[in-house]
């Protein structure tokens, strides 16, 4: 089972999350910040922080230490806030 990560196709297994995934395969961050630009990652791995963040189907602002992986999901690295189509 696989789904894509900014293009490339990253294997799991049955019952992993995203970002247990996305470390197996080497991904350390799956986002910058909205001002500095810097990459973050999992950080606490239970859901609490939101370092983790990615759009996972469109969605942005999804946490990926507790999504779920799916074979066939699409999973992009956020940048910022991940809603930059927003006129703010």
């Amino acid at each position: 089972m696989t789904f894509q990560f900014d293009g490339e196709e990253v294997s799991f297994r049955p019952g992993q999350s995203v970002q247990g995934a996305l470390v197996a395969h080497g991904v350390l961050a799956t986002r910058t910040t909205r001002l500095a630009g810097a990459p973050r990652g999992m950080f606490c791995g239970i859901g609490v922080c939101f370092d983790c963040l990615a759009k996972v189907d469109g969605e942005p602002d999804q946490r990926t230490c507790m999504t779920p992986a799916e074979d066939g999901m699409v999973v992009c690295a956020q940048e910022g806030t991940g809603r930059d189509d927003l006129a703010i």
